[in-house]
């Protein structure tokens, strides 16, 4: 299991780092951009019309082929959730998130006490211990480290009320759309999204400028010439098509889809995705990419692109935004 090898020895992680990318502990960013939202509460709705568009891309080889998918109308947030907007939903519900709650000792036998304890994966680059190819070098199991302890303890969210809520498993992000009357995107509604609800609209061939992601050799240095080294606030890139910000880079976002490495064209109810990168894990999709992403590794800062992820960990560079129903029509 990709938990266990987190808690015991770093293999799930190493999973997840070599497909996904990983950066240093993101900077604290006190700057509010223009976009950011309200400090609190659920964020602005954004009408997305229904279309029919070409999905998927053939950069890597479970993001194709490409083929016709019709999404319907609906409505999507703005921005991605942000620490503020995930804090009042904990302060109105009393919600503890997956990296926040005890460990049953009996789903991960074997491992030593000290491991079978609350904590999330946090990436610290140290130079003595890190081997290029190797992730389980550079990610750590930080006990104590969640949404509210972004490097576990020590580091808190203050100056960080306009950054997107992180360490953020699958449930927890169910659970936020619920309190707030949505759901999670489908995966088909995201990329829709993301590509602006345009049925001609194209996948970047190069690193996306208007993004938040990596510049530099990764996980070597990165420049920051995008102006962060680590997460943004939201709204400090600017907009796609439809007015909506950070879809490419800053953090990946969560569907509500299960992974498949070739994608069906429908799910049976409460099936689990699969990964054989992860075997035994269930596991589901990410879209957009992150901070993390650079030219020369994850080249998944693209619409078409996606990932597995497991869905009881939530990383330092996974958050998630909420969908709703298309708005009703004037009359």
């Amino acid at each position: 299991m990709i938990r266990a090898g987190v808690r015991g020895c770093l293999v799930g992680i190493v999973a997840i780092a070599v497909l996904a990318g990983c950066s240093a502990s993101p900077a604290v960013t006190p700057a509010v951009c223009p976009a950011t939202p309200t400090a609190d509460g659920p964020g602005t709705l954004v009408d997305v019309p229904a279309g029919r568009f070409l999905m998927g891309d053939d950069v890597y080889a479970d993001e194709g082929p490409p083929r016709s998918e019709t999404a319907q109308a609906f409505r999507i947030d703005a921005t991605e959730v942000t620490n503020a907007q995930f804090a009042r939903f904990v302060a109105e519900t009393g919600y503890v998130t997956v990296a926040e709650r005890p460990v049953d000792p009996t789903l991960y036998p074997g491992l030593p006490a000290g491991a079978v304890q609350p904590g999330s994966a946090v990436f610290r680059f140290d130079d003595a211990r890190f081997e290029p190819g190797n992730a389980s070098t550079w990610w750590v199991f930080v006990p104590g480290a969640s949404w509210r302890h972004p490097e576990g303890p020590g580091s808190d969210l203050k100056g960080r009320d306009f950054l997107p809520v992180v360490h953020i498993a699958l449930a927890d992000a169910e659970a936020y759309a619920r309190w707030a009357g949505r759901r999670l995107p489908t995966e088909i509604e995201w990329e829709w999204a993301a590509r602006s609800a345009d049925p001609d609209g194209r996948n970047p061939d190069r690193q996306p400028e208007d993004a938040n992601t990596w510049q530099g050799v990764f996980p070597v240095l990165d420049e920051g010439q995008d102006g962060y080294r680590g997460a943004a606030p939201v709204g400090c890139f600017a907009a796609n098509g439809l007015g909506l910000h950070d879809m490419i880079g800053n953090v990946w976002e969560w569907t509500s889809d299960p992974y498949r490495a070739e994608r069906p064209r429908a799910f049976t109810p409460g099936e689990a995705g699969t990964d054989p990168r992860q075997p035994g894990v269930a596991v589901g999709v990410i879209k957009g990419g992150s901070y993390l992403c650079a030219p020369n590794y994850c080249m998944r800062y693209r619409p078409g692109a996606r990932q597995a992820q497991d869905l009881t960990l939530g990383t330092s560079h996974v958050g998630f935004r909420t969908v709703a129903l298309a708005s009703a029509p004037a009359v």
